[in-house]
């Protein structure tokens, strides 16, 4: 650990006994326990919420979270020398879920279920007038506003004199996906999304925001770890579901046996309403990593663009026809 950065942790009440380095972070052991010493990049005030929420998850038996440390000051933000910003957080000994284990994945969903299941019971839980507490976005605001940058990357496309691999297979598939894409916004509209919106909002239901197996550690006792709720917000709780399904599948081809495997154990400690089961089918459908290949090309401004994007352009094109197929068979969910 570098001077600078030990005079950080000399700012809050804790007695360091080793460090070591990981990935833009420190582990800390402590007299405390393990901490973790990480460059942050949020407001004091998205901290405070994080801090509140995190202490009414653990007071409601949900233990295991990396709740922030207030330094000797009492913020929960610390600053270097050379003015970068720094949080030390609780920590756990363990590994990272492996997706490749289907113990693991289980494991995982079960304990998302087991997260969702104790923030419901604390979603009344009162945060303080100077506090804003996130929302999530309007799912319909966001379909309408990705299919307008869909159809504004084909006509910088279609203008370009040069065009290479990446643009040629973009118009290709193009009126394909694009169908797609407004067939999910008009099923949204008759969906029964809204209401559970609303709901959501009206009841605090906080979700984790960035559910991924890089964010759950496995520990030796047998029990789990959720860390890194930066994203955390009120919104549909079953898009932290969605988005880790969405994360296992890539990996395992849309796997349906696997699938089914990941809602029924959710299902079974959760339960999961048709409403929510019609927003997780939409999610699916959309052609959303086609369209954040498509953005990241258009505002890349590089002439020569990578192969690897090419690779990207085609396997969303490719999942587009597994996902609506795997909504099908999963969710009882028809496009079309």
């Amino acid at each position: 650990m570098r001077e600078y950065e030990l005079e950080v942790l000399e700012q809050y009440d804790v007695e360091a006994e080793s460090t070591r380095r990981i990935r833009g972070a420190f582990f800390c052991e402590t007299k405390e326990g393990t901490m973790l010493l990480k460059e942050t990049r949020i407001s004091a005030q998205r901290a405070s919420f994080l801090y509140k929420m995190l202490c009414s998850l653990e007071a409601a038996g949900y233990q295991s979270v990396d709740t922030p440390v207030f330094t000797k000051e009492n913020t929960l933000i610390s600053t270097s020398r050379d003015g970068t910003h720094y949080m030390l957080k609780k920590w756990f000994p363990g590994r990272e879920c492996d997706v490749r284990r289907q113990s693991d994945i289980i494991a995982a969903v079960r304990n998302l279920a087991q997260l969702h299941q104790k923030a419901a019971g604390i979603r009344q839980w009162e945060c303080g007038d100077d506090i804003r507490i996130p929302l999530g976005r309007h799912l319909k605001e966001e379909f309408l506003c990705h299919n307008r940058e869909l159809k504004k990357i084909r006509s910088f496309i279609r203008n370009k004199v040069n065009k290479g691999k990446f643009e040629y297979l973009f118009l290709e598939y193009f009126d394909k996906i694009y169908r797609v894409a407004l067939k999910a916004a008009d099923r949204l509209d008759s969906s029964d999304y809204e209401a559970l919106y609303r709901e959501s909002v009206k009841n605090r239901t906080f979700i984790h925001g960035d559910y991924n197996y890089h964010n759950v550690l496995m520990l030796s006792d047998g029990s789990m770890a959720t860390t890194n709720f930066d994203h955390a917000r009120v919104d549909v709780k079953v898009q932290d579901f969605y988005y880790f399904l969405r994360k296992v599948m890539e990996k395992h081809h849309w796997d349906e046996e696997l699938g089914k495997a990941m809602v029924d154990n959710y299902t079974e400690i959760c339960g999961m309403t048709e409403p929510e089961r019609e927003y997780i089918a939409l999610k699916l459908v959309y052609p959303e990593k086609f369209w954040k290949t498509a953005n990241a090309y258009y505002h890349s401004n590089k002439a020569w663009i990578p192969e690897k994007n090419v690779e990207k352009l085609c396997t969303a094109a490719v999942q587009t026809e597994e996902k609506i197929r795997f909504a099908e068979n999963i969710f009882a969910f028809h496009l079309y």
